[in-house]
């Protein structure tokens, strides 16, 4: 196990940034494969607009 500093990464061992890692990738794979239908990001966008506008307002 080799140890990081905060300088060189945000995980504390190398093992943790490759378990994130193969974590991450496994996630971006499966979305990439799913059949779900596909979200524009033009209403992704507006509904986050939305959001924020709603939180600035409370």
């Amino acid at each position: 196990m080799t140890a990081l500093t905060p300088i060189e990464s945000e995980f504390a061992t190398t093992e943790e940034a490759a378990a994130y890692d193969a974590w991450f990738r496994a996630k971006v794979e499966r979305a990439m494969a799913s059949t779900a239908p596909k979200i524009p990001h033009d209403q992704v966008m507006a509904g986050m607009w939305a959001i924020i506008e709603r939180a600035k307002t409370k």
